[in-house]
């Protein structure tokens, strides 16, 4: 799996993220390291603990590093619910939940696809 199958398998923007960070080495890189990033782990402890100060820091950082590395499905759906944890609608965050943990394992596993191809 090359780099680029990788961010269609995941839904993102292959050219976008090239063009931001310049080079498919630096892209990789950084691919790589959402691997080991905590964010999602506090944002799924944090929802059962029902502790949305640290949901909201949580999503947040999911959200701003899927803008940055263009991986546009599971930025979107960060965004909503930072979103609706911003604005403590919780009733509203439950289902968007539910989505970001289904976009962050497409992602997930797109990126151990392409992790195990190099």
């Amino acid at each position: 799996m090359t780099l680029e199958e990788c961010y269609a398998a995941l839904e993102g923007d292959y050219k976008e993220v090239v063009g931001r960070l310049r080079t498919e080495r630096l892209v990789q890189k950084f691919v790589l390291k959402f691997l080991n990033d905590g964010s999602y782990d506090l944002l799924v402890t944090s929802m059962e603990n029902q502790n949305y100060d640290d949901a909201f820091r949580a999503a947040h950082t999911i959200k701003g590093v899927g803008q940055n590395l263009s991986f546009n499905k599971l930025y979107k759906s960060s965004h909503l619910l930072t979103e609706a944890l911003r604005n403590k609608n919780i009733e509203e965050a439950a289902p968007l939940y539910e989505q970001v943990k289904a976009d962050y394992a497409q992602t997930v596993s797109a990126i151990r696809q392409y992790e195990a191809s190099i």
